[in-house]
């Protein structure tokens, strides 16, 4: 049933089938999705520690935040909690800001990648283009079928958020 209701909802993103195959073997994971919102409301849910915290990886994870600089050339310090209370450590750097319209964060351990998050206005409200670039290709690889679905629930939980507010 689950399955059933996420692949219907893939009927619904916009997707471009030529760019996932050519990247399907890279270092590159690319995900859009159209949210029904401004740009702005958008932009307010990761600019917010607070509301980030909420929506911030994927299922079952829960964040605790120790620095969150969001400027440019900012850090971003925090843990992810598994269900199981198994603590990831992140550290990400604020590359690139443009209000209400990009953001790019450097993950700065391991697993090194560079995530820039765009948000583009549409007639059904924001487009949002998540594009995760990892340093290492075999890394990438490896973490693929992490990746993949985690990039998905992320973008999910988002979407909770956004609509919360609204």
């Amino acid at each position: 049933m689950a399955e059933l209701a996420w692949l219907q909802s893939q009927k619904k993103r916009p997707i471009n089938s030529k760019k996932q195959i050519l990247k399907r073997d890279m270092n590159t994971f690319t995900s859009t999705r159209t949210l029904p919102a401004e740009p702005s409301a958008i932009f307010a849910t990761i600019k917010d520690p607070s509301r980030l915290a909420k929506w911030w990886g994927p299922n079952d994870f829960s964040n605790r935040f120790e620095v969150f600089e969001f400027k440019l050339g900012g850090k971003w310090i925090f843990d992810m909690v598994g269900s199981d209370g198994t603590v990831y450590p992140n550290e990400s750097v604020f590359e690139k800001i443009e209000a209400d319209s990009l953001v790019v964060i450097r993950h700065v351990c391991q697993a090194y990648f560079t995530l820039t998050i765009t948000l583009e206005p549409s007639a059904e409200g924001t487009l949002i283009h998540w594009e995760q670039v990892f340093a290492d290709t075999s890394v990438a690889n490896a973490v693929r079928h992490i990746v993949e679905p985690a990039n998905e629930q992320n973008l999910d939980r988002l979407t909770a958020e956004v609509s919360q507010s609204a």
